[in-house]
Parts: C-alpha cells; sequence; structure tokens
C-alpha cells in the first residue's frame, strides 16, 4: 500500500455482525471470535458493545455479504460452535475422570 493510499473499508451484515454479537454471548472470546472470522478484536468489542447498548436498533447500514461469504461465515460459526462443544466435553470427561480415581 502506497503512502496516503487508503484502504477500502469493508462492510458486514447486520446479521454478521448479530451471529458475531452470538458467538461471543455463548462463551466463546471475542479473541478467538475475532480471529476465527478474520476480524479485528477492535471490531467484535464494539458490536457487542452496541448490541449491549441498543440492542433493539442493532447495526444500522446496508452492509452486504456474497453468497461465498455467507457460506464461509456459516462454515467457521458451525466450526466453532462444534469446537466449543468439543472443548466442554473434554473438560468434563477429564472431571469424571479424576472421580473415578
Amino acid at each position: 500500500m502506497e503512502k496516503g493510499e487508503k484502504r477500502e473499508r469493508r462492510s458486514y451484515t447486520p446479521e454478521f455482525k448479530l451471529e458475531a454479537v452470538r458467538l461471543v454471548r455463548t462463551g466463546i472470546s471475542k479473541a478467538r471470535v475475532a480471529r476465527e472470522l478474520g476480524l479485528h478484536l477492535n471490531v467484535v468489542r464494539e458490536w457487542v458493545r452496541q448490541f449491549d447498548k441498543d440492542a433493539d436498533n442493532l447495526f444500522p447500514g446496508k452492509g452486504k455479504m456474497r453468497p461465498e461469504e455467507a457460506e464461509i461465515f456459516r462454515l467457521k460459526r458451525e466450526l466453532m460452535k462444534v469446537t466449543a462443544e468439543r472443548d466442554t466435553l473434554k473438560k468434563a470427561l477429564a472431571y469424571f475422570a479424576k472421580d473415578r480415581e
């Protein structure tokens, strides 16, 4: 990028932002959500802050995702949920295995 050149700003649909916030609300860390979705941590923090501030008037705007972006997002979201479930099951298995000893 040349000096003085501006980066093109990416835009996200309200649905994409809301799903990122929902992932955080399910117990997945903001850092992990940001990393998995290819976002900066501050973006996720801001979306969560906006959600907490005014849940009835969320993310006004007109951003649209291309179909392939929507599919990638859906798959990443599904992977994060399954991974979180697996991690929870691993912890539970370790806990109950310790009780048997």
